[in-house]
């Protein structure tokens, strides 16, 4: 019995030893060999769908804009009438009856002119035009006088004639006679001259006097139409000169506020009213607006309050430097809120009987040769049968593109959308933000929610 139980017992310790070896060549196969191959098939299959599943991109749909379309454009406030006042009379300011911001009178007098060597040449002329005017009056004595001598001259000829005639007085005394009543009448003749020449020194002097008087009623500046003074570069004292414009210094810097008498004009008259707001409309809306359309003006100063204003003409030219087409918008301004000089907003309704199309803003991609947009195209049937047996599931087939560049010409932009003017058909779809995936006939699938929201 001794000698058996060593030999039971060896072979009871083989069989658990090989039991516990076969364990553990399984649980290395369940835990370790076959979790591997299934992450490796899973990868391999991962591998495979990626490379039949194209990249994701975010796509949009073109629109057509709206046909009504607003232009908005910043515009250059001006008086519709405004004048710039010389006096005509040279001398001294002697008074100022206004001053700036003033609203004057059509007519009212706004100062006065000093100008005694011009009421001295008034005084000349009128003492000229006395002394024509009695030398027209000796020239025409005389003429009288001059034309009874030669009346007297014929009736003595014609007693003469008939006299030598029949004998009674010698032939030279009829020559004498006759020679005579030729004279008075040149006298005459050369007289009537004489009071012609008179009678046009006279009509020259009273046009002298005439000019003067009316130089002189310019020593009154008066106002040509009714209106606010906008500038006053004159005061009393100040030396006009025969320009009618001040001799006041000069400005180190113009645009500054200053009420120190300058030169230049003597008084700025704007009639302020109704004004006039001058718009350069770019090419591209240039037909759009029209003569008589309505507009809306506003002023950064007042943002909640509009002026409705109406185009009153344009240029019909385009600048040939900025292409653009100076537009006038006239605006009613009676309680005088807006000022000349002011920069306004301008507001315009256009209709475009052919409107842009609209993209994304992100979707334009700006290149060396050109603007262009991804546009992604539908797969052919063909590519659509080659996608189905390279393992292509349905709903991605039926988000699968073609992208292919298309050069577009831009138009306005609006921030987020931008319009495009040629180049794009309505209903295509473009590449939104396009990532380094989308090339030039690259396939892509559009993500599901950019194709609910084309």
């Amino acid at each position: 019995m001794n000698d058996k139980e060593p030999t039971h017992v060896h072979s009871g310790r083989k069989l658990l030893f090989a039991a516990a070896i076969l364990g553990a060549a399984a649980a290395f196969y369940l835990l370790g060999y076959l979790p591997r191959e299934r992450t490796a098939k899973e990868l391999v299959a991962a591998a495979a769908t990626r490379r039949s599943t194209p990249p994701l991109v975010n796509a949009a749909t073109v629109k057509r804009a709206a046909q009504s379309s607003q232009l908005l454009l910043p515009g250059n406030i001006t008086p519709i009438t405004e004048a710039y006042i010389f006096a005509r009379a040279a001398g001294y300011l002697k008074r100022r009856y206004v001053d700036i911001g003033d609203r004057v009178a059509a007519g009212q007098k706004l100062a006065d002119i000093e100008a005694p060597d011009l009421d001295l040449q008034v005084s000349q002329s009128q003492a000229a035009l006395a002394q024509a005017q009695g030398q027209l009056g000796q020239a025409r004595a005389m003429l009288e006088q001059l034309t009874a001598t030669r009346d007297l001259a014929q009736i003595t000829w014609q007693r003469y004639k008939v006299l030598t005639e029949k004998g009674a007085v010698s032939r030279q005394d009829g020559d004498n006679q006759s020679t005579a009543a030729k004279t008075a009448d040149a006298s005459v003749v050369a007289q009537q001259k004489t009071v012609k020449a008179a009678e046009e020194f006279v009509r020259a002097s009273q046009a002298t006097l005439d000019r003067l008087l009316t130089l002189q009623r310019y020593e009154q500046i008066t106002a040509p139409f009714a209106g606010i003074i906008t500038a006053r570069n004159v005061d009393v004292g100040a030396l006009i000169s025969a320009t009618g414009s001040s001799l006041g210094p000069s400005r180190s810097n113009g645009a500054a506020p200053s009420d120190v008498p300058s030169g230049g004009e003597i008084f700025r008259l704007a009639e302020i009213s109704r004004l006039r707001i001058l718009v350069a409309v770019p090419q591209t809306n240039a037909t759009g607006v029209q003569v008589g359309q309505n507009a809306t003006v506003t002023v950064q100063q007042n943002p909640n309050q509009t002026f409705k204003g109406r185009v009153t003409r344009t240029s019909s030219s385009l600048d040939a430097q900025s292409r653009t087409l100076l537009t006038e918008v006239d605006v009613d301004n009676p309680k005088g809120v807006l000022l000349p000089g002011m920069y306004a907003m301008v507001s315009f309704i256009t209709e475009r009987i052919d409107p842009p199309f609209l993209v994304p803003d992100a979707a334009l991609v700006v290149r060396a040769s050109g603007t262009v947009l991804a546009v992604l195209k539908p797969l052919t049937p063909e590519e659509q049968e080659k996608a189905r047996a390279e393992g292509m599931d349905p709903a991605t087939l039926a988000r699968a593109r073609r992208v292919h560049f298309q050069t577009v010409t831009p138009g306005r932009d609006y921030g987020v959308e931008l319009e495009i003017l040629d180049g794009l058909e309505a209903g295509a779809e473009v590449a939104v933000d396009p990532n380094d995936a989308v090339q030039e006939g690259a396939l892509v699938q559009i993500a599901a929610s950019s194709k609910q929201k084309g």
